[in-house]
């Protein structure tokens, strides 16, 4: 990956265009969590104390892209950044003239916050006259915004080629998620050991198929599992399962044989007679689920075995839940899983947790500060690690 940083760019008194990510969650027009915010203030003190103005640019939810909606105002946004001592300012629109005007009259160390980025439909359809009009607001640009990279939108990809190669660099962020995803990706100190949970085997057809011959194992987890079992003749009583993928299954495991990977699935099961926390559970003898009940977690056996193998590695991803962790009765898999990972990163392994679920799974199990890289970056660390190339990154590799 050859893209600078932002601590190579040379900004004073220039006006930089930061792409970040402000996507917070709102109630009654107050921000609920600003981790998303927290996230990104390293790379904007950095840019401020480098003597630059910053023009700061994110979406919100999910406005129809018809001009201004209150409910997706980044208005709240302006107020914390305010109250957190920033010279902040709203401006009064996306684009357009008065939006200029705001710009062009930014001092050093002083902050002028977009609307809504999607409040103009030609942020998500990479329309290139939106695209200019933002780039005409800055001369530099910086994208911090891991977690919206792998959309070709206006913001991401289609204003970076406006400003010259040496103006275009990632944040803190970004370039922490890229450097540690490539890490994974890109030689990793082996033994490789990946960890898939969740819910479908479709889901992760191309995050499996990449990692084939590059991992010494993948640990299959979660109700995707059932449909290998399924694939391979086991009994899955009620479990979940995609009928039409199970030909699919038995490639994906014969292609991981020829390829010198270990495809792992359980061999015991935590299983009930329905989807309820209150519901009596079992423990299975073996990999066979009986008639009537329905896989929710993986066993002891299967825990012990797995880690076994996160103990002999020296990189491991984690992706997707190994159960129903939000149900306490179904949780220990997934916790015990965390638990054993975050030993492995206290040992000198390089352990990176991604997706939305495991990432609430650490966070649930207090862990997260243990592992090396949890990834905030959902769908783009998933397309990422998928070898899909995203087209935030590709834009500032130029």
């Amino acid at each position: 990956m050859t893209f600078q940083s932002v601590r190579d760019l040379s900004v004073a008194g220039k006006r930089v265009f930061l792409r970040a990510d402000l996507n917070v969650p709102l109630k009654d027009g107050q921000i609920t969590d600003a981790t998303r915010i927290e996230a990104t203030l390293p790379t904007l003190d950095f840019l401020l104390k480098a003597g630059a103005s910053v023009v700061m640019a994110s979406h919100l939810g999910r406005p129809k892209g018809e001009g201004f909606e209150e409910a997706f105002s980044l208005k709240p946004v302006a107020s914390w950044l305010k109250a957190k001592g920033y010279e902040a300012s709203l401006a009064p629109g996306v684009t357009g003239d008065a939006v200029e005007a705001a710009a062009k009259v930014l001092q050093p160390g002083q902050v002028l916050l977009l609307e809504n980025l999607r409040f103009d439909k030609g942020e998500t359809k990479n329309k290139a006259e939106f695209a200019a009009s933002l780039a005409k607001l800055a001369e530099a640009y910086v994208d911090d915004a891991f977690g919206a990279a792998h959309r070709a939108h206006a913001s991401v990809a289609g204003m970076v080629g406006d400003f010259p190669k040496g103006s275009v660099a990632a944040g803190f962020l970004m370039e922490k998620e890229l450097k540690a995803l490539g890490r994974v990706l890109h030689n990793p100190e082996q033994p490789l050991v990946v960890i898939f949970g969740g819910s479908k085997v479709s889901d992760k057809i191309e995050l499996i198929q990449n990692f084939l011959g590059k991992a010494s194992a993948i640990l299959i987890g979660g109700a995707m599992s059932y449909t290998f079992l399924k694939a391979m003749g086991q009994p899955i009583g009620t479990s979940l399962c995609e009928g039409d993928k199970l030909d699919l299954a038995l490639s994906l495991m014969k292609e991981a044989e020829s390829k010198g990977t270990k495809l792992l699935l359980p061999v015991d099961h935590v299983a009930a007679p329905e989807f309820k926390a209150d519901a009596p559970c079992l423990v299975t003898d073996g990999v066979a689920i009986p008639e009537g009940q329905m896989g929710l977690d993986i066993g002891p056996e299967t825990v012990a075995l797995y880690a076994d193998e996160i103990r002999s590695a020296k990189t491991l991803l984690w992706n997707g839940p190994m159960g129903v962790f939000e149900m306490e009765p179904f949780a220990s898999g997934t916790l015990s899983i965390a638990e054993e990972l975050a030993k492995a990163a206290d040992a000198g392994a390089f352990v990176l947790v991604g997706g939305g679920d495991s990432v609430a799974a650490v966070n649930q199990a207090d862990l997260a500060s243990r592992m090396s890289h949890v990834s905030t970056g959902g769908g783009a660390s998933l397309e990422f690690l998928s070898g899909l190339t995203l087209p935030g990154v590709a834009a500032l590799e130029g």
